[in-house]
């Protein structure tokens, strides 16, 4: 580590009670064929987890379909010394592990199956429909957990990600790309992440 990065790093640890307990990160599938890009995920989640964080969410947005199988197959096998959930389009089953892997499954589609099963669960007279709250929406989603902090590179736009839990999630965009975001870009949203004042909507 450089000198630079090692001051960044110990600015950081002199107020890591303020480290965002989950972390996301914004890739798409392009991001993931440049050379040594499975190399700064690992990276990135051990930084996560070095400097605080209990839980990492990577979110994958693709184009095509085709490609999720191969690249499943290769996040599930990122070395991260962390227990790894990966889900796809079509999955239903709740990820809760410390490092969450979403490739494709986007948030509108997401947002869209718990509608649809609050509906089927209405016609049933399973639910009342003027019983229906958030809580029920969440207690339906795949990725349930509320990121703080959304980092995403290259550009400024969200590509369909988790648009139910990171309503309130501090966004931090930079126009690294991700084959070049090294160490002391992630200390640096760190520290935009600590500068800030979370509202949660107030």
């Amino acid at each position: 580590m450089g000198l630079y990065d090692y001051y960044l790093a110990l600015r950081f640890r002199l107020d890591d009670a303020e480290a965002p307990e989950h972390v996301a990160l914004v890739i798409t599938e392009r991001d993931l064929l440049e050379q040594g890009s499975y190399d700064t995920l690992e990276s990135f989640v051990r930084w996560a987890f070095e400097f605080g964080s209990e839980r990492v969410t990577i979110s994958v947005s693709v184009l095509d379909e085709a490609v999720v199988p191969t690249l499943a197959r290769e996040l599930r096998d990122i070395d991260v010394h962390a227990e790894i959930e990966v889900r796809e389009p079509g999955d239903t089953e709740r990820a809760d592990a410390p490092v969450q892997v979403n490739i494709g499954l986007g948030g509108k589609r997401e947002f869209a199956a718990v509608v649809r099963s609050l509906a089927e669960e209405v016609d049933a007279d399973e639910v009342d429909p003027d019983d229906i709250d958030a809580e029920d929406i969440e207690d339906r989603l795949v990725f349930p957990d509320e990121p703080d902090f959304v980092v995403k590179t290259g550009a400024e736009r969200l590509s369909d990600f988790m648009i139910w839990q990171s309503v309130y999630a501090e966004l931090y965009f930079t126009d690294v790309n991700w084959r070049d975001f090294r160490k002391r870009d992630y200390l640096r949203a760190l520290r935009d992440y600590q500068d800030r004042q979370r509202r949660f909507g107030r």
